[in-house]
């Protein structure tokens, strides 16, 4: 498929953050994703990746997913996903066991002396 007929496939447009790991990079990236489909998203984000460039990316509901880097736009990055996906899977509510809330706004508590319980923000 050339890339005229990769402009076809249906996209949906939205905003979420996913990690990304870039081969040949140490560590793990926080993106945003600006759009998905079942065959690639365009992402955003600090990270200089090039064009060819293997990553995979941590997306919510679905997992790591392996691509190439497709196509590089300043800060904007198209990835192209060696396997489909279901995109309808990352706009589902986060699934039951998985906590994603950052750990600064959970209800933290601890009891003091008296017993009664302390709550720290």
């Amino acid at each position: 498929m050339d890339e005229q007929d990769n402009r076809q496939i249906p996209r949906d447009s939205l905003f979420l953050m996913a990690d990304l790991h870039v081969e040949g990079l140490e560590g793990e990236h926080r993106i945003k994703v600006r759009n998905l489909s079942a065959g690639g998203m365009m992402g955003e984000g600090p990270i200089r990746v090039v064009r060819g460039s293997v990553v995979e990316v941590n997306i919510r509901n679905i997992g790591w997913v392996e691509g190439s880097v497709a196509w590089v736009q300043d800060s904007r990055f198209g990835v192209a996903f060696h396997e489909d996906i279901d995109p309808k899977l990352a706009r589902e509510p986060v699934r039951i066991g998985e906590d994603i809330a950052p750990r600064y706004t959970k209800n933290h508590k601890e009891v003091g002396p008296s017993g009664l319980a302390i709550r720290k923000i």
